[in-house]
C-alpha cells in the first residue's frame, strides 16, 4: 500500500528490482480504486484489460525485452480523451454509451511506452466548469477535504493522483482545467507548450473531430516534478502527419542549481487579489529562492492581467461556437445585433464573443502575438515567472448551484466564481508553458501551490524549477 503513493519513477524501479509485478501492481491499484469508489475519481474501470496487458508486461521484462519508457506502469486517463474500446463521455450524458474506436493519440503514446491503463477519471460536462460534477458520475471529492471542491475540469486527474489511486494521469488544460485541480488536491501539473503534445481525440469538440481549440493543451498530473519530466518525453512529439519530416527534441533545464535561475515573481495583482494565506506562501518562496541565491526581479510585470484575461475570455468564447448547432448559432447571433453599442456588461462581451465575425477574431489574434512578443522580451531578462496559482485553496464544493449563484471568498470578501482562473489564463492565452507545484498548506491543511510560467518550450526547465522548489520548501521538501 506504501507504494500507491510513491512517485511513478518509484513504481517504475520496483518493477524493474522486481520488488512487484505489474500484474500485482495494477491488481492493487484497481481493489483499491473499487474500494474508495466514494471519491468518484475513476469513474469507468477497464479491469480485464489492464490486468491482460499488466501480465504481457511481466513477460515482457521477464524476457529482457525493451517496450517502452513505462513498461507495466498503471496510470489513468481524463475521461475527455478517447480510449479504443472503453467508453469515453467526457461528463456528458449525450456521450453515455460512447465507446470510441481508437485512441487519442497520447493516449497512444502511453500505452506504446508500455503503460497500462486503469480506466478514466472524472470530468466537468464537456470540460466547461472549474469543479467537477455531472448527472453520470456525481461529483468528485477533495481528497484532503470531501467539502471542497476537486477543481476542473481535470479534477477527478487530480483527486486520483494526490489519493493514491494513479501514480500519473493525463488531463487537458484551457483555462486552467488541468492546473487548478493540481493546485487544489496538491499534486503537480503540466500545461504543455501549445503544440508538443497531439490533442486529436479530445472531448470536446465533438467525437470525429480532427482539430479543438488552439488555446487548448495536454499533460501530465503526477505526485512528483520528475514525474512530469518522465511523462512529457513519453507524450511529446510531432502529429502523425508531421513525424515524417518533422522532430521535437525539448531543451533540458538551462540550469542545474536554485542559485543559477534568475526568476521573476508576481505575488498579487488587484485585479485578482489573493488571500492571506496564499500571499503568505509566495512570500515563503521568495525568502527561499533569496537565501538560495537566485537572481529575483519583484517588480517587473510581462503584461497587464486584466488585458490579458479579457483577450483570452474573447479568443475563448469565440472558439466555443464549433458545436453549436446551426439555428441555435443563428440565434445568438440575431441576439448579439440587438446589442446597444454603450453595453458593456459581461453578458454583452460574452454574446459579441460568441458571435465576432472572422475579421475581429483576425485582429483578436493580432493582439495574442502582440502579447506573446511581450512575454518573449520579458524572457529574455528572467528564466521562469512564479505567480498564484489561484487567490485561495480549494475552494468550497458548490456543484449544487446554478453557475451564476457561485462564488469564492478572498480573505472575507466575495469575489466572482471564475476568478478562481485569473492567475492560470495568464499562460493559456499565449499558448506557453506552466506548472503548477504544492509549496505549502493552509492551517487548515489545504495544499496551497503557486503557478511557474516559462518560455516557449521551455516545458523541462519549469519543471526542473518545480522539483527544486519543491524540495526546498520547508512545508513540503
Amino acid at each position: 500500500m506504501d507504494l500507491m503513493y510513491r512517485s511513478a519513477r518509484e513504481h517504475l524501479l520496483a518493477l524493474e528490482s522486481r520488488e512487484i509485478s505489474s500484474w500485482e501492481m495494477t491488481s492493487i491499484y484497481l481493489t483499491e480504486i473499487e474500494r474508495r469508489a466514494d471519491r468518484n475519481a475513476v469513474v469507468t474501470l477497464d479491469g480485464d484489460r489492464a490486468l491482460a496487458a499488466a501480465a504481457q508486461a511481466d513477460r515482457q521484462r521477464a524476457a529482457g525485452k525493451s517496450a517502452g519508457m513505462l513498461l507495466g506502469l498503471p496510470v489513468t486517463i481524463k475521461d475527455a480523451l478517447e480510449t479504443a474500446g472503453l467508453r469515453t463521455t467526457c461528463g456528458s450524458a449525450d456521450l453515455a454509451e460512447h465507446t470510441p474506436d481508437a485512441d487519442a493519440d497520447a493516449v497512444a503514446r502511453l500505452r506504446a511506452a508500455g503503460a497500462i491503463v486503469l480506466g478514466k477519471t472524472n470530468t466537468a460536462p464537456m470540460c466547461q466548469d472549474i469543479q467537477t460534477s455531472n448527472t453520470l458520475f456525481g461529483t468528485t471529492l477533495n481528497p484532503h477535504d470531501p467539502s471542497r471542491t476537486a477543481g476542473g475540469s481535470s479534477g477527478g486527474s487530480a483527486c486520483a493522483v494526490a489519493a493514491g489511486l494513479s501514480p500519473l494521469d493525463v488531463g487537458s488544460d484551457l483555462a486552467g482545467s488541468l492546473r487548478l485541480p493540481a493546485h487544489y488536491c496538491g499534486v503537480f501539473g503540466l500545461r504543455t507548450s501549445r503544440g508538443i503534445v497531439p490533442a486529436r481525440g479530445h472531448i470536446p469538440r465533438a467525437p470525429g473531430w480532427i482539430t479543438t481549440s488552439d488555446m487548448l493543451a495536454l499533460g501530465p498530473i503526477a505526485r512528483s516534478a520528475a514525474d512530469l519530466d518522465l511523462a512529457l518525453l513519453v507524450l511529446a512529439g510531432p502529429s502523425a502527419q508531421d513525424g515524417a519530416a518533422w522532430r521535437l527534441e525539448l531543451p533540458g533545464p538551462i540550469h542545474r542549481e536554485l542559485s543559477a535561475y534568475r526568476v521573476g515573481v508576481w505575488a498579487d495583482d488587484s485585479y485578482r487579489p489573493v488571500d492571506s494565506a496564499t500571499s503568505a506562501v509566495l512570500h515563503e518562496v521568495v525568502r527561499v529562492l533569496r537565501e538560495a541565491g537566485a537572481d529575483l526581479d519583484e517588480t517587473t510585470r510581462p503584461v497587464g492581467m486584466a488585458e490579458s484575461d479579457r483577450l483570452f475570455q474573447a479568443l475563448m468564447f469565440a472558439g466555443s461556437t464549433a458545436n453549436t448547432a446551426a439555428d441555435a448559432f443563428a440565434a445568438e447571433v440575431a441576439a448579439a445585433e440587438l446589442l446597444a453599442p454603450a453595453d458593456s456588461t459581461p453578458g454583452a462581451a460574452f454574446q459579441r464573443a460568441r458571435t465576432m465575425r472572422h475579421r475581429d477574431w483576425l485582429l483578436a489574434n493580432e493582439d495574442r502575438q502582440r502579447l506573446r512578443a511581450r512575454w518573449a522580451a520579458y524572457f529574455a531578462d528572467v528564466d521562469v515567472l512564479i505567480t498564484p496559482a489561484a487567490p485561495t485553496a480549494a475552494v468550497p464544493d458548490q456543484s449544487q448551484l446554478a453557475a451564476h449563484e457561485r462564488f469564492i471568498t478572498v480573505d472575507g470578501t466575495r469575489r466572482e466564481y471564475w476568478e478562481q482562473t485569473g492567475w492560470l489564463t495568464l499562460a493559456s492565452v499565449v499558448c506557453l508553458p506552466a506548472v503548477t507545484v504544492p509549496v505549502g498548506r493552509t492551517a487548515d491543511g489545504l495544499p496551497l501551490g503557486v503557478q511557474l510560467i516559462g518560455p516557449h518550450l521551455a516545458d523541462r526547465t519549469i519543471i526542473h524549477l518545480a522539483g527544486l522548489l519543491a524540495a526546498a520548501m520547508p512545508a513540503v521538501g
